[in-house]
């Protein structure tokens, strides 16, 4: 049984909550943590463990593959009460796994098995928290503010894209790379406690035998298919994910070594570039829904999300200019993968009935996260047969096209979030 959501009397803005501010804080110091397992976890592949190219492409696909059981662990959150529990529960499991690496290796006694572990176990853990912070997200801020707080969230995550690679990089240098995994697993200790002392007014639920999980799960992705902005907004960063995962971080930088002949610092600093865009199109995510409407920000941003990579394609002339539009696309890129999530985020929080918003996520999250290892690997083909120019022309157009399934829908239309009626 599912009771009426409570809410509270919003602040006259949402920095004054301190709920929200507490809540953000946890999120902003795990982002940097995360950035820092991402350098550190294939550091000890490769440089403790000597694993080859095929190896560590598996470490990476671990961590993604627990998003393809989201369906199922979706309807198993949704079904369970407080959901602030289950995600400092998640928090402090990721610590605990992620400890047993500095201590393995002070044990002299970390292998690939153990890196495979680590990443499995964290990739299943993300998924728990991520399908409970849907419903807990739509409990701790009012709706009318669901897209300035997206916007501050994705503002954090993208300056940890920023600044997080060198401090990831400086603590690897500094501690070696088992130890600087210390710090991820501090950074979720933290957000532990920062989300068990942020209290909302979850709806109280009756924990019964109930439908069975299959028939919870098979609601969760009947009311994605079926609900109109749901639906759309699936197929629609499906489609993008699918084909700017066709080219993927990895197939840019070859791009940009072998045809751009673009030095490592010369590439970096471009990627460093595009990550001020992501930042930026956070911040501006907001302003913009204001002025043009909430849909049609969500169009533009999936159209602006992969079409640049066909100016990297198209990029020749000498170094400088190169290096320029390659920094110019990676800005536009990540400035509109923003202004795509910030806006569609807001939109589905609206859409969604309390008591189905953990299944919801965890549907979503198996379609959308599940087609980009696909994407990779049709990426990596194309690419051999094709070459990478056409690869990146091939991304860009594909992912723009995604934005047809949007026009389809009642999404461009929509002007403003409207408060989500109580549903049960």
């Amino acid at each position: 049984m599912s009771g009426r959501r409570i809410t509270r009397p919003a602040p006259d803005s949402l920095w004054r909550d301190r709920r929200f501010v507490r809540f953000w804080c946890g999120q902003s110091v795990s982002q940097f943590g995360d950035r820092v397992s991402e350098l550190a976890l294939p550091f000890i592949a490769v440089g403790a463990l000597r694993a080859s190219a095929n190896q560590v492409a598996w470490l990476t696909a671990l961590a993604w593959i627990p998003n393809l059981l989201g369906l199922f662990l979706g309807a198993w959150v949704d079904h369970r009460p407080g959901k602030r529990r289950l995600m400092l529960l998640a928090d402090l499991f990721r610590a605990a796994v992620l400890l047993t690496l500095p201590i393995a290796y002070v044990l002299g006694t970390v292998t690939l098995g153990q890196l495979y572990t680590v990443a499995l176990l964290t990739g299943t853990a993300a998924v728990v928290f991520n399908t409970a912070y849907s419903s807990f997200f739509a409990h701790l801020v009012p709706p009318e503010s669901y897209v300035e707080a997206n916007s501050g969230l994705s503002a954090s995550r993208s300056v940890s894209f920023i600044a997080g690679p060198a401090v990831g990089g400086g603590l690897v240098q500094a501690l070696t790379a088992p130890v600087a995994v210390l710090a991820d697993a501090l950074s979720f200790v933290a957000s532990a406690i920062l989300v068990g002392r942020t209290r909302v007014d979850e709806p109280l639920r009756e924990v019964s035998a109930g439908p069975s999980l299959v028939r919870r799960a098979k609601e969760g992705l009947a009311f994605v298919l079926h609900e109109p902005v749901m639906r759309a907004g699936l197929l629609c960063a499906t489609t993008v994910n699918f084909f700017t995962f066709l080219s993927g971080t990895g197939l840019v930088v070859l791009f940009a070594d072998r045809a751009l002949q673009l030095s490592p610092g010369a590439i970096g600093l471009a990627f460093g570039i595009g990550a001020t865009g992501g930042l930026l199109g956070a911040v501006a995510s907001p302003a913009i829904a204001r002025r043009i409407g909430i849909g049609r920000s969500i169009v533009v941003g999936a159209v602006l999300f992969p079409a640049p990579f066909a100016l990297v394609a198209a990029a020749t002339g000498p170094t400088w200019t190169r290096l320029g539009i390659l920094g110019a696309a990676e800005f536009l890129s990540a400035f509109g993968v923003m202004l795509f999530d910030v806006n569609l985020n807001s939109l589905q929080a609206s859409v969604v009935p309390d008591n189905l918003r953990s299944r919801v996520a965890g549907a979503y999250s198996t379609v959308n996260y599940g087609v980009r290892p696909l994407g990779a690997l049709v990426g990596g083909e194309v690419a051999t047969l094709m070459g990478l120019r056409v690869t990146l022309v091939v991304a860009a157009v594909g992912g723009a096209l995604s934005a047809v399934w949007l026009v389809a829908s009642p999404i461009p239309g929509i002007r403003v979030l409207k408060p989500a009626s109580d549903r049960s």
